[in-house]
């Protein structure tokens, strides 16, 4: 929309207020702009503080490069791929800087790797990327340890998933009030302002309150709201699968892809995602779905390291098992397979898959575990498993045959695939597809355990094309005046993720965006 009447009026408006819109208005501030933040959510931290908060690093520019370029299949430009990569460079040090405000414990992998085995600990962080190509070696994790005197479950209340992203946020939170920028919570953007010509973003309409406010912006407005996680109707147009429940983040509609669509703005990869399977509540009011437990990658070519037991099966409609569970990067791509669709029975015939176990399997550990980032809003899993049986989650029989009716699948066709399933971890080696052999656990110890489970999104990666400035760019690929993109909105991911690049991205890109807005000269 077009207008010369302004409520309010303001340097740089950063919409949105999780990790990227915070670095965002960060920069922005600190190169002199007077700066504002909107939230949509009543409360901060966006998705990127339900993350484990790991911030992807790297050595060497040139090896990042090549491997970030081989991830994204030619889906990416160039020059916005070695923006990254080199961003990644300067991470440690820029979240050691930051983490001087409150004197933060921050290590990188192979200090945080020493002081777990020392302890004991058998869990290491990867002094590498997630797969065998180019470059591979440079890549490494900044981590945010512990901040004396912080406790995240009575400053964040309603944030709910891995530690990590609770600290790294508690920081950006930090700077962001000794700054005394200005955040708005409850206070959705609508749409954006314009010039005359509608060439050029001149503000926000944003609802507060009881009513709408039109906020000039007269440096430029960065767009660091999120994905579209929480649009059925957008996760209908853009991804094969149907459904693809969110994990977090119903907060996230697309309002700034919508909003940069109105400006002309090209789409990239919409149809990527990061996520797995996860269960769904029977309480039908609990918005998200629950993802299966967060397993530690593993290296391509290296399957016969890994040491931890997944005690579950996934099989279809047909009660077949279809995929390997523990892929390598398991909470990245293991969502794709269930995307499978059956022209013939005009159906998906594994989503839901069913995820199948016995009573030593239960017993383990923990199944699901619940992300959220909302006020009252809140679901923790039972350590034992025993509350989703309870309460519906999971399904118990006494025997197989019982269990697959439960399910409804074929008794006969379930009972064969775990005795397959059986033989073959009898014999170390999963023939079928493939699963590294140190996560194979039969499945013989009544009573048996089931659920559906269904193809789920931690985020998105789709969404406005920005350039290496970070600067939102039309069909034509031209800039569009004073709008820019930072974190998830369009992030450059383009075909495999890189665990923890989003966090790392959500800081790169909120650097670029928030110095970039304001260093503009300001319209009249």
């Amino acid at each position: 929309m077009t207008t010369t009447r302004f409520d309010e009026t303001w340097d740089v408006i950063v919409v949105g207020y999780g990790l990227a819109g915070g670095i965002a208005a960060i920069n922005a501030h600190d190169a002199g702009a007077k700066v504002l933040v909107i939230e949509k959510s009543e409360v901060p931290g966006g998705l990127s503080i339900c993350s484990y908060g790991a911030v992807r690093s790297a050595r060497d520019p040139e090896q990042a490069f090549a491997y970030l370029k081989a991830t994204n299949g030619g889906r990416t430009p160039d020059d916005v791929v070695r923006v990254l990569a080199h961003g990644m460079c300067d991470m440690e040090r820029y979240v050691r800087e930051l983490g001087r405000i409150n004197n933060a414990r921050i290590l990188n992998s192979i200090e945080e790797n020493a002081e777990r085995e020392k302890a004991g600990d058998p869990y290491r962080r990867q002094i590498r990327a997630n797969y065998p190509l180019p470059g591979t070696n440079t890549f490494y994790h900044t981590t945010v340890v512990d901040i004396p005197g912080y406790d995240p479950r009575r400053e964040f209340p309603w944030a709910n998933g891995a530690p990590g992203g609770p600290k790294i946020f508690k920081i950006v939170h930090d700077h962001l009030m000794s700054r005394r920028i200005e955040l708005r919570l409850a206070t959705p953007a609508l749409r954006l302002v314009t010039n005359a010509g509608r060439r050029e973003v001149r503000g926000v309409v944003a609802h507060t309150g009881d009513r709408e406010v039109t906020l000039a912006a007269r440096q430029g407005v960065v767009l660091a709201c999120g994905g579209f996680e929480g649009s059925a109707a957008m996760k209908a147009q853009f991804l094969e699968a149907l459904p693809v429940y969110n994990a977090a983040a119903r907060h996230n509609t697309g309002d700034g892809i919508r909003m940069a669509q109105d400006m002309g703005a090209a789409l990239w990869h919409m149809w990527h995602v990061h996520g797995a399977y996860g269960f769904r509540h029977t309480d039908p009011t609990y918005p998200y779905a629950i993802r299966v437990k967060r397993f530690p990658d593993w290296f391509p070519g290296e399957e016969k390291k890994v040491r931890m037991k997944m005690p579950w099966i996934l099989v279809d409609c047909d009660a077949r098992r279809f995929m390997s569970e523990y892929q390598p990067y398991t909470q990245d791509t293991a969502v794709r397979p269930l995307s499978h669709y059956d022209p013939v029975r005009q159906r998906y015939t594994r989503n839901p898959a069913f995820l199948i176990c016995d009573d030593e399997g239960r017993k383990l550990f923990p199944l699901g575990k619940a992300t959220s980032n909302d006020a009252g809003i809140r679901y923790e899993w039972s350590e034992d498993n025993l509350k989703e049986v309870g309460n519906g989650i999971l399904k118990r029989e006494s025997t197989l045959e019982g269990l697959a009716h439960e399910l409804g699948l074929d008794p006969a066709a379930l009972v064969a695939g775990v005795a397959r399933w059986n033989a073959q971890c009898g014999l170390g080696v999963d023939e079928d597809h493939g699963r590294p052999p140190g996560s194979m656990m039969p499945i013989r110890t009544p009573p048996f355990y089931g659920a559906p489970v269904w193809a789920t999104m931690s985020n998105t990666q789709g969404g406005p094309v920005h350039d290496a400035a970070s600067r939102i760019v039309d069909a034509y690929g031209e800039p569009i005046p004073r709008l820019y993109a930072a974190g998830e909105l369009g992030s450059a991911f383009g075909h495999l993720y890189l665990s923890g690049g989003n966090i790392a991205e959500c800081i790169i890109t909120g650097r670029l965006a928030g110095r970039g807005a304001a260093e503009l000269k300001a319209w009249r």
